[in-house]
């Protein structure tokens, strides 16, 4: 029998997508907590459901991961499409990594899958990472192309300040790291 990664493509019925939710709630606070040394069954009785719930739903703790990623990129996508429609683009592209790193600093659980060894399974939220992706390059290149940013600023240059900022979260000041970045990276007239 093959165990779907994140689940059934017809929609769960109600209980199911509770008992789904809680877990990656479960999972996420674990996470966060002690990194990947936590095990399913533990995931499994913070979220009150039996093991077999849990791997119904995810077939091993990669697919967790990839889920917690999901869950987070499918609202970081409603941020950056909401930073997409600001008129000036300097102050969208601004607005777009302040929002995204306040958004992300309580969730060490994300930070951990991101910034963690085990490269993510992207794979699995390919759609939510293309929304994401979509809204940040089209914020990315408006500023360039106003004059906001260097000429030569990627999305892939988001990528590192955001990721930069991330490892300074919890024992540093990411936002004075951030305002540090961002001095360097604005164009000079």
């Amino acid at each position: 029998m093959t165990i779907p990664a994140t689940g059934p493509a017809r929609p769960l019925r109600s209980d199911a997508r509770r008992n789904r939710e809680t877990v990656l709630d479960a999972a996420s606070a674990l996470f966060a907590e002690r990194g990947d040394a936590v095990g399913m069954d533990e995931i499994a009785e913070r979220a009150g459901v039996g093991v077999g719930t849990l791997y119904r739903h995810f077939a091993d703790k990669s697919a967790l991961r990839a889920a917690i990623i999901g869950r987070r990129f499918e609202e970081m996508a409603a941020v950056a499409q909401a930073a997409a429609e600001i008129t000036d683009p300097g102050a969208a592209f601004e607005v777009l990594l302040e929002r995204y790193l306040a958004a992300i600093e309580p969730d060490a659980a994300f930070r951990r899958a991101l910034l963690g060894d085990e490269e993510p399974s992207w794979s699995e939220i390919v759609a939510q990472k293309a929304a994401f992706s979509a809204s940040v390059k089209r914020v990315v290149e408006r500023a360039v192309a106003a004059g906001s940013l260097r000429p030569d600023f990627t999305v892939a240059d988001f990528i590192l300040l955001t990721r930069g900022a991330m490892a300074n979260m919890g024992s540093g000041d990411w936002r004075r790291h951030l305002t540090l970045q961002l001095e360097g990276i604005r164009r000079r007239s």
